[in-house]
């Protein structure tokens, strides 16, 4: 079987670029994506969706250096689902709110908008390190 999330926004924040106590590369950001309708009252409605994409290896230190808070990118990826719940990760702010977060493991990050077209392609699955999942280093 075989999944798949594509994604077209623009970064909330700049990127964070770590490494994994082995040296690997793996750099985290926030996309928000949009949709807005009419409702049936015909007034403006809008919704904001964030996403928290990791990126990993080589493809990692293009991002970090390329791409920053507003920065729109085209993502394509896995879900990384929570182990407990098998959907988003849930967790609750400081104000006591329920809270959930998409993690999204990307296999290729397109850069688009004032920056052109550039691509950092993202390793294949298998070369994806243990840790890539959201439990993290």
């Amino acid at each position: 079987m075989y999944e798949k999330i594509v994604l077209s926004g623009n970064l909330g924040g700049d990127p964070d670029l770590r490494y994994t106590p082995n040296g690997t590369p793996v750099t985290r950001f926030s996309v928000a994506t949009n949709e807005k309708w009419s409702g049936q009252d015909g007034q403006p409605q809008e919704r904001t969706t964030w996403w928290r994409v990791s990126v990993w290896g080589k493809p990692a230190e293009a991002v970090s250096q390329n791409l920053r808070k507003g920065s729109q990118v085209f993502v394509e990826g896995r879900m990384d689902p929570d182990p407990e719940t098998g959907g988003p990760r849930l967790w609750t702010d400081r104000s006591g709110q329920a809270r959930a977060s998409f993690e999204i493991v990307a296999r290729s990050v397109k850069f688009i908008g004032r920056r052109g077209n550039a691509v950092a392609f993202g390793p294949q699955d298998e070369d994806i390190p243990p840790e890539a999942g959201i439990s993290g280093f």
